[in-house]
Order: structure tokens, then C-alpha cells, then sequence
């Protein structure tokens, strides 16, 4: 039975492929939709150098980040998803693999939707052989069942 569908999103071209495939799943299912983003911790980027950023530039840049996350993410509610109103967004920071692992938990998931490349494939317009090392650890780690969108199908 699936009663939540986890949605991790990097909001990239590739990765919102995947959002037909999310509603039609939700609307067959009766599922709610956990859409997530993860931001990235910044200040995990910064410890092999001298001079790094001072720890107020990238927490308003982090803060930004989210914000902009959650405004693109509210918008695509209101205008993509008006025939699945049983969505959620959550915005955590972290390593992409390992929130989303946590949130297949803590939402109590049944389901994640994710494609097999994100942000760092947007500029390719061919198919890879091999999956985005975020869909690759999701794969082989989920404890619940995974469906894969290769964004580069037409």
C-alpha cells in the first residue's frame, strides 16, 4: 500500500521530469506527496582552505538558498500539482543522499520518486550511462521501493 511518496527534488530541469510520473502515482494511489529539497551545507565545503568565507556569508547564503528553494517549490504546487492538493514541501541542508535517506524515515514512506540525473546532467542532452551518484546510493540503500525517471526519455 502506498501512502506517502517521498519526491526529492534538486528543482533542476532533469530532476522536475520526474513530477508527472509523481502526480500520476499520488492520484492512483490516493498518496500524499512529500516533496523535498536538500540544500547543501555549505560550511562542510570549506575546511581544506585558508581563507574561507566567513561563517555569516554562507549562513545568509544558505538562508537565501532555502528561501528561493521554497518559493520555486510553493509555486509549483500552486500551478503543476492543483490535481494532487495533498502535498507537502520540506527543505532540510545536508548531504543530498543522506537527508534523503533520513526523510524516507521520518515521513514514514512508502515509495521515493527520484530521476536518474539531477542537477549536475541539466546541460546534457543525451542519455548517461551510468546513474547520478544521489540516485546511485538511493538505489542501493532505500529501504522502500524506488522509482526511477530517466529525464533524457522524450
Amino acid at each position: 500500500m502506498i501512502k506517502t511518496i517521498l519526491w526529492p527534488t534538486d528543482l533542476s530541469k532533469n530532476s522536475l521530469k520526474s513530477a508527472k510520473n509523481v502526480v500520476s502515482l499520488a492520484e492512483k494511489y490516493q498518496a500524499k506527496i512529500i516533496m523535498l529539497y536538500v540544500a547543501t551545507d555549505l560550511t562542510s565545503l570549506y575546511g581544506g582552505y585558508t581563507h574561507e568565507p566567513g561563517e555569516h556569508h554562507l549562513q545568509h547564503f544558505q538562508e537565501w538558498e532555502l528561501k528561493q528553494a521554497k518559493s520555486k517549490m510553493q509555486h509549483l504546487c500552486e500551478t503543476e500539482f492543483k490535481a494532487c492538493p495533498n502535498m507537502q514541501i520540506r527543505l532540510v541542508q545536508g548531504n543530498a543522499a543522506n537527508e534523503i535517506l533520513k526523510a524516507v524515515k521520518a515521513e514514514k514512506a512508502d515509495l521515493v520518486v527520484i530521476t536518474t540525473h539531477g542537477l549536475s546532467h541539466d546541460q546534457m542532452d543525451q542519455k548517461s550511462p551510468l546513474f547520478g551518484s544521489v540516485a546511485e546510493k538511493i538505489i542501493r540503500t532505500s529501504p522502500v521501493p524506488v522509482h526511477l525517471v530517466n529525464p533524457f526519455e522524450k
